[in-house]
C-alpha cells in the first residue's frame, strides 16, 4: 500500500488539479480539511492560490496552522507550492501586518524591479530554473528545466542555502527551496506538464 499524501484543503484555487497530478503519479491522496484528517498521513503537501493573509486565516479557522508548522518543524515529508512556499516565511508585502509560519527567516516581497523594467506583474506563464543540484527531488531532469508560474510576490530567504532553484523575471528570485524532508517551489508543478510530474513523482518516491 502506498504511502497517504494530506493535501490541506482550505479553499485554495487549485486544490483540485495538485491532487489530481498527485493521482497521475500513483499517490494516495487525502484532502485534510481538519485537524483529525491528518491521522495516519505519511506526507503533507500545501498549495495555495489567492492572497497570503486570506490563506492565513482559512487555515486558522479550519485548526489547521499550527499543526502545519508542526508537521515542517518536525521535518516529515512536506511540499508546499506557490502560496504553500510563501507562507513558511516570516511576513508578505501582500499583506502588511499579518504574521507566516516563520518557519524560514525572511520576506516575500513583490516584484517591483520587472514592472520597472516594463515586464509584467504578474508574473505568468513559463520560464526557465537554474537549478542548485540535480539530486533527490530535482532529479532526472532534462539540461533545459522550464515551468510554470504565476505569481506577483515572491520569498526572500536571509538563508541563501536553503534556495534549491532560481529564476529570472526582472531580477533573480528564489523559485524553489529545500531543508531536510521539505521541498517548496513559487511556480506550480501541477501546471508545468512532465517536468512538474516528473517532481511530484520524486516527491511521493521519496517518503
Amino acid at each position: 500500500m502506498s504511502a497517504t499524501i494530506g493535501l490541506i484543503d482550505y479553499g485554495s484555487g487549485n486544490l483540485r488539479s495538485v491532487g489530481k497530478a498527485l493521482e497521475q503519479v500513483h499517490a494516495s491522496v487525502r484532502l485534510v480539511e481538519k485537524v483529525e484528517d491528518l491521522e495516519g498521513v505519511s506526507a503533507m503537501v500545501l498549495p495555495g492560490v489567492g492572497a497570503f493573509g486570506d490563506c492565513v486565516r482559512q487555515l486558522k479557522e479550519r485548526g489547521l496552522w499550527e499543526p502545519v508548522g508542526e508537521w515542517v518543524r518536525a521535518d516529515r515529508p512536506f511540499l508546499g507550492i506557490c502560496l504553500g512556499y510563501q507562507m513558511l516565511f516570516d511576513s508578505s508585502e501582500e499583506s502588511p501586518g499579518v504574521a507566516g509560519l516563520g518557519v524560514f527567516s525572511g520576506a516575500v516581497r513583490r516584484f517591483r524591479k520587472a514592472a520597472e523594467l516594463g515586464l509584467k506583474v504578474p508574473h505568468m506563464g513559463w520560464n526557465s530554473l537554474d537549478l542548485v543540484n540535480r539530486e533527490g527531488f530535482w532529479s532526472g531532469l532534462p539540461e533545459s528545466v522550464f515551468v510554470y508560474f504565476v505569481h506577483s510576490y515572491f520569498p526572500e530567504p536571509d538563508d541563501s542555502s536553503l534556495v534549491a532553484a532560481w529564476c529570472e523575471h526582472g531580477e533573480r528570485f528564489a523559485a524553489a527551496v529545500t531543508r531536510g524532508r521539505l521541498v517548496a517551489t513559487q511556480f506550480h508543478p501541477e501546471k508545468s506538464q512532465g517536468i512538474g510530474l516528473r517532481l511530484l513523482e520524486n516527491f511521493v518516491k521519496s517518503i
